[in-house]
């Protein structure tokens, strides 16, 4: 008889690597563009920024930031918040801030 196999964890596993190369490759091309087009002012930034191209791509950065973030903010209140009530006060709170960076961020890209 064959037992279905838990892979909640292996799936949270690859999303924390895959969203963390994708945050350090977006973080290495940031760090290229401010050395290339050095001294960095707001019309160079600007520029970086009105291409559809870097914002679609910061949008997906920005999501895998947010999805790392909270993949590791549930690990740590799962391991230490042994209380059910406060662990579910203190994940919607985070949801709610994870979800106020996101409208944020939106809103300084698109804005």
């Amino acid at each position: 008889m064959v037992k279905k196999v838990d892979r909640r964890g292996f799936h949270e596993w690859l999303v924390q690597r895959v969203s963390a190369a994708l945050i350090g490759f977006y973080a290495l091309f940031l760090l290229a563009y401010f050395f290339v087009h050095e001294p960095l002012n707001f019309d160079t930034w600007h520029h970086l920024f009105s291409y559809l191209s870097v914002k679609i791509i910061t949008v997906f950065v920005l999501i895998s930031i947010l999805w790392h973030a909270w993949i590791g903010l549930w690990t740590v209140l799962t391991d230490y918040v042994k209380n059910s009530a406060v662990r579910l006060m203190l994940e919607i709170i985070i949801i709610i801030i994870l979800f106020g960076y996101l409208i944020w961020c939106f809103d300084a890209l698109w804005g």
